[in-house]
């Protein structure tokens, strides 16, 4: 017998019932009505500002000491005035991500000190140079951020540093958190013969307007700005960058990025596509950082980023509320900026547009003391500088020179552990802080980047190309190893004899749109290619002799990595 395909519903059978579509779940954009705390840290900055912090810095820790500071001041709101707690010494990379946060840490705090712009008077440079040596073990680093990082600073300690620092200029507000951090600038600003107009009074403007405002202390996350008239600085890289260029028919002006960012989901920043004169760059700034505060993403720290936010809107959008709500007024359509034969890293001498000269020299990988850079402050005085600059490369340069003076300069330079004629490998190493002091890091760099220059000046000193070597402690890319030739990020490998051991996972090719002709992409990941901390010296030779040996022409390195087999890169 057949088999009816008709379904009775029984009399008792109650009705399917619709259900309303299931709304998105938020994700934590205050302009959507998602305010209420999603996460940790969202809970503490809503608890209190943390620019608040510092009054009890001032009149509670630092004269109770270490033991007294509540733990959600201690590794959160510090931050907002540039302290981080630091590493305790002999713990190794393996027990990073799983000691508990009083675990890892020392009661000593790195302090950052804004430096924005790069720029540095002598007085402020002697004040810098004697906090390093009085308060913080000699420690002085310069960072790939154009900040002065000291280590060993003890609680009790920081008014009066703040005291020093703030009676010549100098403030650690908003240096580390989720706030507006240093704004990046070119380190010949208001110097440089290219220099069509000079954007030192925009960087200046916003940092007396907006960094300590409270409208603009509580970000998703962190929140980095680049501004330079040269193409001398990573604006790829930014949350926002303002890169020079000439109107057909306005003139000089600002062509705008947003949305760049490395770590651990590395995106690079995008054309607005509008110009902006000198004028109008704070209030931009300010609504770009309106934007990020209240659309920005807060449920999850992992994608808290600006990036994310310009990722998912395009930019169409972007610039469509940017102007709308937060400008009120319509931006200019405006044309790309014309990028330079060549990158540029103002190492060596330069001729200044005044007929002075200006001196770019190299430490190795940003390691400095106090008692360097109170030479320096002399040295420079010494032959008629009264200023010095800070580069994102960790590097510096002595501005101001006389050109009869300037071949004294770099041999007093040389003296004092500063070279202006550097290596290759010297001018294009840098390493982020590392397990010597970073709670985040899993493997040395400071170290092992010195290393790693003397061995290549020892067997390769006279190599005639630029290779970018970057050495970062862990994934986070604080020393932006995806945008490097040779970008080496830390992490545990198995050694020789089946132990795990420090090592360095390899990139290879990457590099930013810093030149004509450069297409900015993140490194080549080769399937298994990792070293040893202890191979690394021996890997990075090969490779460089390699690349000597099977260039054609003027091939860049980035190019030759395109090009050739794996096995030639490993």
């Amino acid at each position: 017998m057949a088999v009816s395909s008709t379904t009775t519903t029984r009399p008792d059978t109650p009705a399917p019932v619709a259900r309303a579509p299931r709304r998105p779940r938020g994700e934590g954009q205050w302009a959507l009505g998602h305010r209420e705390p999603l996460n940790a840290n969202e809970r503490i900055k809503k608890d209190d500002d943390p620019l608040n912090v510092r009054a009890r810095i001032e009149n509670i820790y630092a004269h109770r000491g270490f033991a007294s500071i509540d733990p959600q001041d201690l590794r959160g709101r510090f931050r907002w005035w540039g302290l981080y707690t630091q590493r305790k010494a002999g713990i190794d990379g393996g027990r990073t991500a799983v000691l508990e946060p009083h675990e890892l840490e020392d009661e000593f705090f790195m302090l950052r000190v804004r430096v924005d712009g790069g720029e540095l008077s002598l007085a402020q440079l002697r004040v810098v140079a004697d906090i390093s040596r009085e308060f913080a073990r000699d420690t002085a680093d310069i960072t790939d951020r154009q900040n002065i990082q000291y280590h060993w600073i003890r609680v009790e300690d920081v008014p009066e540093i703040w005291r020093r620092l703030e009676s010549v200029g100098l403030q650690t507000t908003e240096a580390c958190g989720d706030c507006p951090r240093v704004v990046l600038g070119s380190p010949v600003a208001g110097v440089a013969r290219d220099e069509v107009l000079d954007p030192t009074p925009a960087v200046d403007e916003i940092v007396r307007r907006y960094v300590g405002d409270k409208a603009y202390s509580n970000l998703p996350r962190k929140f980095k700005t680049s501004i330079s008239w040269l193409v001398d600085t990573p604006y790829e890289a930014n949350d926002i960058a303002f890169l020079g260029v000439e109107h057909p028919e306005l003139g000089p002006g600002f062509d705008v990025w947003v949305g760049g960012g490395l770590s651990t989901n590395p995106m690079l920043a995008k054309r607005l596509g509008v110009w902006v004169p000198l004028a109008e760059v704070p209030d931009v700034w300010a609504g770009v950082v309106g934007i990020f505060r209240d659309y920005g993403y807060r449920r999850l720290r992992n994608r808290a980023r600006l990036k994310f936010l310009v990722a998912d809107w395009g930019v169409a959008k972007f610039r469509e509320v940017l102007e709308k709500e937060y400008l009120g007024r319509a931006l200019l359509d405006g044309p790309a900026a014309t990028l330079p034969a060549k990158p540029v890293d103002h190492i060596g001498v330069h001729p200044q547009r005044d007929g002075n000269n200006y001196v770019g020299a190299a430490p190795v990988v940003g390691r400095v003391s106090g008692t360097q850079l109170a030479r320096l402050a002399d040295v420079a005085e010494a032959h008629g500088s009264g200023r010095v600059r800070l580069t994102p490369y960790q590097k510096l340069l002595v501005l101001d020179v006389a050109p009869e003076r300037t071949d004294a300069l770099v041999a007093e330079l040389r003296g004092i552990g500063l070279e202006a004629r550097p290596s290759a490998w010297r001018r294009g190493t840098m390493a982020c802080t590392g397990i010597e002091f970073c709670k985040l890091a899993i493997v040395e760099t400071k170290r092992r980047g010195e290393e790693l220059v003397a061995r290549l000046e020892e067997r390769l000193r006279d190599f005639d190309a630029d290779i970018s070597i970057h050495l970062n402690g862990c994934p986070n890319a604080c020393a932006r190893t995806q945008v490097a030739d040779i970008g080496l990020k830390g992490q545990l490998v198995v050694g020789p004899d089946g132990r795990q051991v420090e090592g360095f996972q390899v990139h290879l090719g990457g590099g930013l749109g810093m030149a004509a002709g450069q297409t900015a992409g993140f490194g080549r990941k080769l399937r298994g290619l990792k070293t040893t901390a202890e191979e690394l010296p021996e890997y990075v030779e090969r490779l460089a002799r390699r690349y000597l040996a099977g260039r054609t022409g003027g091939e860049s390195f980035a190019n030759w990595v395109i090009r050739v087999d794996e096995e030639e890169l490993r």
